[in-house]
């Protein structure tokens, strides 16, 4: 059995030294490839890594110079930064070795070299490269880890039946590797139901990525889910990791999947189907080791009948489907999460003391909350922020059309059906900003996109 799982690449045209050399190698590497002509090299590193490539110097007839060896030294420290080079040579120049060395050779021998020699200077370079590359590896990761940072986890709260349901659900299914489709409006608490399935299984102490599919560029989508490599287009300055390979060995989270678009969904299903990626620029594929978790907020099964969205895509991700319930439908929870955000923001804030008044805590159980939890934490946060009063009453929630505010400083909507009261809350907001949509989809609780879509919706401008 190999000594170690490394891939040896040994480019000679003397067929002796090929021969001689692999049989010495492969008792110690589980690869070793052979090849006689250096213009197989580009095609070669194209299609694997090497962890270590021993160059001839030389290979037109009666060559000593060493010319074509540096030459070619330069084509694979650009294709593969990360291999190691050992160059060989009949000829013991040692100012060949050293222009060699400086243009990124690891090591040189000088042929006829003895087995032991081989196989030792091997095995250094051999472990040099797998550090460097890890080292690249680690670099890459975090960079990645630091743009898609996930926010401090919340803790789910909930005394609902129907939430209770929903996680007892999670309960069983978060032990297992199943790919889950969690389906709620925005605000419902999609984003903290996948990192509870994730902390609650097998792979809690590896990576949760996270990727918001309604926010990649649909020109970066492949960079962003499979990687790239250096040069593969004009931003591309390095090798990068995509979320993909970011979150082999534990779980990758596909929020907003419903607004994937159509086009882009077909390689989306290659890769769940294959579980192997490719880099942009790159045919090398990568193996990847990954639990699914989706999330959409769009009517998932319409869009389907519609033709939207792939229905062979839709079986690949929802093994298990979960329903968050609106907040309009899990009233028990109003006063517990109302509660948890006056504590939490009294403290961000420094305002101790605060309570809600119980003719408060009625008016938020009878608001709707077509924006759920995220506009019910919003709300708090503003009504602390602006309270005079270290008990916050219905006039504390300036913003929401409740049951003692009919007059107040927004005019209420004529009914308290969901639609109605989301359109009214979105033109308010869009008013009171003058038009400024980025102000406006802060104070609803929304993503810009969300609000855009919510606005062609009801016919908004």
């Amino acid at each position: 059995m190999p000594t170690h799982p490394g891939k040896i690449l040994l480019v000679d045209d003397d067929q002796h030294v090929l021969y001689t050399a692999r049989l010495v190698l492969k008792s110690h590497f589980e690869t070793v490839r052979t090849e006689s002509s250096p213009s197989q090299i580009r095609e070669l590193l194209s299609k694997e890594h090497y962890d270590v490539v021993l160059l001839d110097m030389n290979f037109a007839p009666g060559a000593t110079s060493g010319k074509e060896g540096l030459q070619w030294l330069k084509v694979i420290r650009e294709l593969d930064p990360e291999a190691g080079i050992v160059m060989n040579t009949a000829y013991g120049d040692i100012g060949l070795a050293v222009e060699a060395m400086k243009e990124g050779a690891t090591d040189f021998l000088v042929k006829p070299w003895d087995k032991e020699k081989l196989v030792a200077t091997m095995t250094a370079v051999y472990q040099l490269s797998r550090a460097n590359r890890e080292l690249t590896r680690l670099k890459s990761h975090q960079r990645v880890m630091n743009q898609a940072q996930p926010p401090q986890e919340g803790e789910i709260l909930s005394r609902s039946p129907a939430m209770q349901a929903v996680l007892r659900t999670v309960e069983k299914v978060a032990a297992t590797d199943a790919n889950v489709l969690i389906l709620g409006e925005n605000g419902t608490g999609k984003d903290l139901l996948a990192r509870l399935i994730h902390r609650q299984s097998g792979r809690a102490g590896e990576g949760f990525v996270k990727v918001d599919l309604g926010a990649v560029a649909a020109t970066l989508f492949e960079s962003e889910l499979f990687g790239h490599v250096k040069g593969a287009f004009t931003d591309a300055r390095e090798d990068r990791p995509g979320r993909f390979e970011m979150a082999s060995g534990g779980t990758l989270f596909l929020d907003e999947i419903g607004n994937l678009p159509l086009s882009l969904q077909s390689k989306l299903l290659t890769v769940l189907q294959n579980r192997v990626v490719n880099r942009v620029g790159s045919h090398k594929t990568i193996p990847i080791d990954i639990r699914l978790l989706s999330a959409t907020n769009q009517p998932i099964y319409q869009r389907v009948a519609e033709g939207a969205f792939r229905q062979d895509l839709l079986y690949r991700i929802n093994t298990v489907e979960v329903t968050l319930p609106p907040l309009r439908e899990r009233t028990e929870d109003i006063p517990l999460l109302a509660d948890h955000f006056l504590r939490l923001y009294s403290r961000k804030y420094g305002k101790g003391g605060l309570q809600l008044a119980p003719s408060a805590l009625r008016d938020l159980q009878q608001y709707p909350w077509p924006g759920n939890i995220r506009e019910l934490q919003h709300a708090v946060e503003r009504a602390v922020i602006l309270g005079e009063s270290n008990q916050l009453t219905t006039s504390d929630f300036l913003k929401l059309p409740l049951s003692g505010q009919a007059n107040g400083p927004g005019i209420a909507p004529q009914s308290f059906r969901v639609e109605e009261v989301e359109k009214h809350l979105i033109s308010e907001a869009i008013r009171k900003y003058q038009g400024n949509l980025t102000k406006a989809a802060l104070e609803l609780g929304f993503g810009r996109s969300t609000l855009y879509r919510k606005m062609e919706k009801y016919g908004l401008s």
